[in-house]
């Protein structure tokens, strides 16, 4: 018969007590604090099935047909599942779903369309771009020789005529477009509109939005970009991982940028874990929960700044919210601090034409757990206090406790 996951719980507690305690507290931690980093989710009972199967003692190098192991014919069912059904989710040509990461995902991007020292025109860091995406720090910024565009500075808003000027100066091999600190939606069409124009390949990294568009309620890139990269896991809600959508003439060169080039052997719970995400993404139920991440975020973007904090771009089209605390007199660095002391937890990030920090927070996981516009408003309200100082923070974290204890992310047996 199979194992539980309460007998799994219990054989943990057996054999390694010290783990078991860490794994238990850090489910009390989420359990008892709001879950408002943006890229962050809790996936389904399903999903951590999947996660925890004997899958995981599978070596497959390779893809299904042609594995360099044997032993994988069962595996290469799974993978098949989960590509045909990214694949239908994202109305994409061909997909690979083995990357471990989202930076692993453009990294087999960059191997398939760019050689060290192209240049690459992409959104600049203190904008809102990932460290893929030029960073000096990265390998990104290392091996090719990054362009960057920016945000207007009254709006926030992407500065679109600097993106066709960039390159038509530039010529870049590549055009990145996204960002893990832009509330709004992306022009697509306009980035392959450029892209086109000076013979570039446009690279979509939406490891942000990707679960909002299969869910209905964002555009989606892949009509638009030759590579779409994205994480399974944020808005999605699946595992910890990386996937790639791409026409059918560029499959190959993909297929081939991953595995033997940027990794080795597929992590197949992991690969098996996304199929089960696809399929949930799928449902009705799904589209509802997207739409309703947007809403709350929407809701909670003008609590904000009812409350006295600038919003940047004035509000938000994702799950995604970016804010400067410094009205109510508080940086971010130090506003992220006070809010975890009571239990919100969030990040800082960069200000475009600042030098401050501000706050970065989202909706995908609170969401999940079944709050909605009048959760909303308390958030913000005990935000707001906390950053004014004017709450006891021990006060607050009780509330905070409270409110969370309301919506468990994790029916039995996953309580402690």
């Amino acid at each position: 018969m199979p194992v539980t996951h309460a007998q799994e719980a219990d054989l943990l507690r057996r054999q390694d007590p010290a783990l078991a305690e860490i794994l238990l507290g850090e489910l009390d931690r989420q359990s008892t604090t709001l879950q408002l980093i943006a890229a962050e989710n809790f996936t389904s009972p399903a999903v951590l099935a999947a996660l925890g199967s004997p899958l995981a003692n599978k070596y497959a190098e390779g893809y299904p047909g042609a594995r360099y192991h044997g032993g994988c014919e069962i595996v290469d069912v799974a993978e098949r599942l989960a590509v045909q059904r990214a694949k239908r989710l994202f109305g994409a040509e061909h997909a690979n779903v083995q990357s471990h990461s989202g930076s692993s995902a453009v990294l087999a991007a960059y191997a398939a369309l760019l050689r060290p020292g192209d240049t690459v025109l992409a959104l600049g860091l203190p904008y809102g771009g990932h460290l893929t995406h030029g960073s000096p720090a990265n390998f990104s910024g290392r091996w090719f020789d990054f362009v960057s565009y920016g945000v207007d500075e009254e709006t926030g808003l992407i500065a679109y005529d600097q993106v066709r000027t960039l390159a038509r100066t530039h010529r870049p091999k590549a055009i990145v477009c996204g960002s893990i600190a832009y509330p709004r939606h992306l022009d697509y069409a306009y980035f392959r509109e450029v892209a086109d124009e000076v013979g570039a390949y446009l690279i979509a990294d939406a490891a942000h939005p990707i679960g909002l568009v299969a869910g209905g309620a964002a555009p989606s890139p892949v009509p638009y970009a030759d590579v779409v990269c994205a994480t399974t896991h944020k808005v999605l809600r699946g595992p910890r991982g990386g996937m790639l959508l791409c026409g059918a003439d560029l499959a190959e060169r993909v297929d081939r940028a991953v595995f033997p080039f940027t990794q080795g052997g597929a992590q197949m719970h992991t690969i098996a874990a996304k199929a089960v995400a696809f399929g949930e993404a799928a449902t009705p139920a799904f589209q509802a929960y997207a739409h309703q991440v947007v809403a709350n975020a929407r809701f909670l973007a003008a609590a904000l700044a009812a409350e006295g904090l600038a919003i940047t771009t004035g509000g938000t089209d994702t799950h995604l919210i970016t804010a400067d605390p410094a009205p109510l007199g508080v940086d971010g660095r130090i506003a992220r601090g006070r809010l975890a002391a009571a239990g919100m937890i969030l990040d800082s990030c960069a200000l475009p034409h600042d030098d401050a920090r501000g706050l970065r927070l989202g909706t995908a996981a609170v969401t999940t757990q079944g709050m909605g516009e009048g959760e909303m408003a308390r958030i913000a309200k005990l935000l707001a206090e906390v950053l004014r100082d004017q709450a006891d923070s021990r006060q607050v974290r009780e509330e905070v406790r409270d409110l969370a204890g309301g919506f468990p992310p994790y029916p039995p047996p996953y309580q402690p």
